[in-house]
């Protein structure tokens, strides 16, 4: 909720005019929004008693950590995290935990409490984070790969901002991104070859202390 955050408590979209970002209006815009919340309750991990208790706020740490054993790691398909939380809490109703920009920027959009709508079955004893990234593609000269990848006079692969993507916002005055290795990653998916470049090395910095920080509370390591 720090100024500059994403909310995903909040029902109105966050990236459409004012008078458009209602619940009535963004349903009539996307048919696709069944329901104005973005999250749920973690009901298939409780018991009865426990799920009657933390419907009103009940939760503690102990119950916490009893039912959530997963972090799932995924990478956003958008680029940065404005463009995820747009594409999850404007155009698809779904959520996730916390975002990780190009920069390093952890955002987080609930509390980890709450069943975020990131991976269908593993919602109720998971937290999910997004890792911004492009992508993966079958061909290592795909049309969106070289519209957010070049390689600078010094040979080294840098990021830039496509044009349909000049509304992204990074925290990080001046911030250049570049993958930590140039070169692309490759490999088999489902017997298919994929190209994909890699996190930044800030990202990387800001996983492990994300997943050690994580990892001290559920489990206390």
């Amino acid at each position: 909720m720090d100024e500059g955050g994403y909310d995903e408590y909040r029902i109105e979209r966050r990236f459409s005019e004012w008078e458009r970002a209602g619940w009535a209006e963004s349903k009539a815009d996307n048919p696709a929004l069944d329901t104005p919340n973005r999250y749920g309750v973690r009901r298939s991990v409780l018991r009865d008693a426990e799920a009657e208790r933390v419907r009103g706020g009940g939760w503690d740490l102990p119950l916490l950590q009893r039912v959530v054993d997963q972090f799932v790691l995924h990478y956003d398909a958008s680029g940065t995290s404005r463009r995820c939380f747009a594409r999850l809490h404007d155009d698809r109703g779904l959520s996730v935990h916390c975002m990780l920009d190009l920069d390093g920027t952890i955002y987080q959009t609930l509390d980890l409490k709450e069943r975020a709508w990131h991976t269908t079955h593993a919602n109720s004893r998971s937290s999910g984070i997004e890792i911004s990234n492009i992508g993966a593609y079958p061909d290592a000269k795909a049309e969106r790969l070289r519209e957010w990848y070049t390689t600078d006079r010094h040979g080294q692969t840098t990021m830039i901002i496509p044009a349909d993507a000049k509304d992204a916002f990074m925290r990080t005055t001046g911030f250049v991104a570049r993958p930590d290795r140039s070169e692309p990653v490759c490999g088999l998916i489902h017997g298919e070859e994929f190209h994909q470049f890699d996190f930044t090395p800030e990202q990387y910095e800001a996983l492990i202390k994300l997943t050690a920080t994580l990892g001290a509370v559920f489990h206390g390591d």
